[in-house]
C-alpha cells in the first residue's frame, strides 16, 4: 500500500494531473543514473533525471505472496550514461531500478512506486528493453553449493587450487588475423589443438582490454592457431591486439584428474547416482556392489 503525501494525493484526485515517471537506476559499482519521461531534467530527492533518454516503463501488476512479478523498461541508447559497451560489460547485471511517480511541476512531490533489480537486457540497434524483476526473484538465487557432479569452481580460482600462471596451462599471444570470431594468432603454437577449448580469454591491450571472452575452438596450424570465439567482443579485434589465454575445463573428475592431476581438489560429487540408476532394479545383470561410480 502507498503511502502519499496529502498534497500529492490532493493533486492526484483534481481534475488536471501534472505527473510524469522517473526511473533512478542504482549500479552495483554505486553509479546512479536518473531518467524521466519528462521534457525537462527533474530533481528526485536529489538525483537529477534527464529527459533524453527516451524511456518508456511497461504496465506492471502486484500480487500477494512471493510470485515474482516483472515488467519492462524501454529505451534508446542515446544517454551519455547508457551504452551498449556498459550493457555488454555487464555493468548494468544486477542493478536495481526505483520507479517514481513524479509532480513535473513540484518534483518534490514524488512517491516510490516500486525496486526492481534488472534481469535480462536485449538490444537492437540503439534501442534496448530491460527487464525488471521484482525484489522477490532473489529468493530464486542459489546461496551456497549445489550437489553435482560437475565442479562448481573455477579453472585456477582459489578453490581449484591451480597456478593460474603454470605455463603448462597459461599463454600469451598476439592476433594476426581476424575473420569475425574465428582470429589467426601467434605465440601458443606449442599448445596442442584443443588445449585451450572451453577456456578463458584475456584481452591485455586494445580497445577491449580488460575484458574477457569464452574460447569454443582451438585449432593448431603450422606457425600459428586459431581461436574460435564464443561471442564477439564489444569492440573489434584488431591485428596486434595481445592476449593471455588459460587451458580448458569441462569440469569433469575424469578430466580434472587425467588432465591436470588436480582430483584431490575437485569440487563436485562425481559418485552421485543419476535418475539412471535410482530408478533401476536388481536384475542380475547389473553391478550394486556399492563402489564408486568414476573409477
Amino acid at each position: 500500500m502507498l503511502t502519499l503525501d496529502p498534497a500529492f494525493e490532493s493533486h492526484l484526485q483534481g481534475d488536471v494531473t501534472t505527473h510524469c515517471f522517473a526511473w533512478i537506476l542504482r549500479r552495483k559499482d554505486n553509479q546512479v543514473f536518473g531518467f524521466c519521461d519528462h521534457d525537462k531534467t527533474l530533481s528526485v530527492h536529489g538525483i537529477n533525471c534527464f529527459p533524453q533518454s527516451g524511456m518508456n516503463g511497461s504496465e506492471v501488476s502486484s500480487q500477494l505472496g512471493l510470485a515474482n512479478d516483472s515488467a519492462e523498461l524501454e529505451g534508446a541508447l542515446t544517454s551519455d550514461a547508457l551504452s551498449d559497451e556498459d550493457i555488454e560489460r555487464g555493468l548494468y547485471d544486477g542493478a536495481t531500478v526505483e520507479t517514481y511517480l513524479v509532480n513535473w511541476v513540484q518534483p518534490e512531490q514524488a512517491v516510490l512506486l516500486r525496486s526492481a533489480v534488472i534481469g535480462k537486457i536485449t538490444r537492437s540497434g540503439l534501442r534496448f528493453v530491460a527487464e525488471l524483476k521484482s525484489v522477490s526473484s532473489l529468493l530464486d538465487r542459489v546461496f551456497g553449493r549445489r550437489a553435482k557432479r560437475c565442479c562448481d569452481a573455477e579453472f585456477a580460482d582459489r578453490r581449484c587450487a591451480m597456478n593460474p600462471v603454470d605455463p603448462r596451462y597459461y599463454g600469451e599471444g598476439v592476433v594476426v588475423a581476424v575473420n569475425g570470431p574465428d582470429m589467426i594468432v601467434s605465440g601458443i603454437s606449442g599448445f596442442v589443438a584443443h588445449w585451450f577449448e572451453r577456456g578463458a580469454l584475456h584481452w591485455q591491450s586494445g580497445q577491449n582490454q580488460g575484458s574477457s571472452n569464452t574460447i569454443v575452438s582451438h585449432l593448431r596450424q603450422t606457425d600459428a592457431a586459431s581461436l574460435l570465439l564464443q561471442e564477439l567482443p564489444v569492440y573489434d579485434v584488431k591485428a596486434g591486439d595481445r592476449f593471455s589465454v588459460l587451458a580448458g575445463c569441462d569440469k569433469s573428475f575424469q578430466q580434472c584428474r587425467d588432465r591436470f592431476g588436480n582430483h584431490e581438489n575437485f569440487r563436485g560429487f562425481p559418485h552421485i547416482p543419476g535418475n539412471d540408476a535410482a530408478y533401476r532394479y536388481a536384475d542380475g545383470q547389473d553391478n550394486f556392489d556399492g563402489g564408486v561410480l568414476v573409477p
